[in-house]
């Protein structure tokens, strides 16, 4: 079992109510999962999730599937929601 921390960025961080909390989890999905049962009580974290991109030790996880990506020792998982703006 892994541990290290999540990061959450913009909405995902007032969804979540945290900037960064640890996680203990051999996959991103299951560190995802045992995210959202911490935050039940805040229905827009879930839906801030299902919009965000996610980074593994600064590695995009795309298209993988969250069950096939694994989580290391002391890793980071950084959870980015969509960003709007920008120089006009």
């Amino acid at each position: 079992m892994a541990s290290g921390t999540i990061r959450y960025w913009a909405a995902a961080k007032a969804a979540a109510g945290t900037a960064e909390e640890r996680y203990e989890a051999p996959t991103l999905a299951s560190a995802l999962a045992a995210a959202r049962d911490r935050h039940a009580d805040r229905p827009e974290f879930e839906r801030v999730l299902l919009r965000c991109s996610f980074l593994v030790d600064g590695r995009q996880v795309g298209p993988r599937a969250h069950e096939q990506v694994r989580l290391a020792d002391g890793g980071t998982v950084e959870v980015l929601p969509p960003f709007a703006g920008g120089a006009r």
